[in-house]
């Protein structure tokens, strides 16, 4: 099974801006499902609110929310103090990078079942969509939309805190401690990696290959981890250094003790799936020349995509 998805990842890589084109989670965009009808209330939405917001700022934050002042009553808020950042954060950021303010705010709504995680961000630039879905897979989320907001532009690294225990709040599913912290390693890694490597897309995607590997294949050893990571880096064509390699192999090695669904990680990917599949079907190019050759080039290429979800899915 490796060699073959590993085969179709290389085409995947290959098509990555193509693909960036088509669809918006990848761009950096959104992708949300719709919200469960009638919840009852085990299901009530969750707001978590930054504890240091100031009056205006705070009005921000809902406004990027997409939520009223009048509306905020139809949500239970929980606040995320600093202290609360602090807890999680400080084993892998430096303080002075956390702060001394709680600034990133977020809204989780409960989706049907099996519509996977959505994520949608605003005024956060350094946690990407994808990084958020991948560490929030980790740490246990199922069907959920999450929009995370900061008053200003702000790393967003804090926000995976508010995710967290606003989901749980909701659920009544506690999130163990090995879970956030594997979760939150996890937020934090792919963002000092994505920044050494100079490609966060593939950063996510190498994180994520390597992990569904492990899931699927109940990898625990150091050295099937490190052969997964391995066949993962060359089919994404990036250098890793030994230090880069030993926190990724560390950060499996947590993951791998975590209870994680393997079709959870499938649902992440079928909403890239259905997304390209329209795209592909819709598809209408010109019949000659250059412009043909080319179209024909981009659809050889979506259909690789294609293939290779349908492999996965099957």
């Amino acid at each position: 099974m490796h060699k073959k998805h590993i085969q179709n990842w290389k085409r995947w890589v290959a098509i990555s801006l193509s693909v960036c084109l088509a669809s918006g989670y990848l761009a950096g965009g959104s992708v949300l499902a719709d919200s469960v009808d009638n919840q009852d209330d085990n299901y009530q939405p969750y707001i978590s609110l930054g504890a240091d917001l100031k009056a205006d700022e705070k009005a921000t934050v809902l406004r990027l929310l997409g939520v009223s002042e009048s509306e905020l009553s139809d949500y239970a808020v929980v606040t995320i103090t600093n202290e609360d950042e602090h807890q999680y954060l400080d084993g892998y950021l430096d303080q002075s990078v956390i702060g001394t303010r709680a600034l990133s705010s977020v809204k989780v709504v409960k989706t049907e079942e099996g519509s996977g995680i959505g994520v949608e961000t605003h005024n956060i630039s350094y946690c990407t969509t994808g990084m958020y879905c991948n560490a929030l897979i980790t740490a246990g989320l199922e069907d959920a939309d999450v929009v995370v907001a900061g008053p200003f532009n702000i790393s967003g690294t804090a926000a995976l805190v508010g995710a967290m225990e606003a989901y749980a709040t909701m659920t009544g599913q506690e999130i163990s401690k090995e879970s956030m912290d594997a979760a939150t390693n996890e937020l934090v890694l792919t963002g000092e990696l994505a920044d050494e490597l100079g490609d966060s897309e593939k950063t996510e995607q190498l994180i994520a290959m390597v992990k569904q590997t492990m899931i699927e294949n109940g990898f625990t050893s150091e050295k099937d981890i490190q052969k997964a990571i391995e066949e993962a880096s060359d089919a994404l064509d990036l250098d890793l250094s030994d230090e880069e390699k030993e926190k990724i192999v560390s950060l499996m090695g947590k993951i791998s003790k975590l209870d994680i669904d393997p079709d959870a990680l499938k649902e992440q990917a079928q909403d890239i799936y259905n997304s390209i599949s329209d795209k592909l079907k819709n598809l209408d190019f010109d019949k000659e020349g250059f412009t043909q050759k080319v179209g024909d080039a981009i659809s050889n290429f979506f259909s690789s995509i294609v293939d290779f979800f349908k492999g996965l899915f099957d």
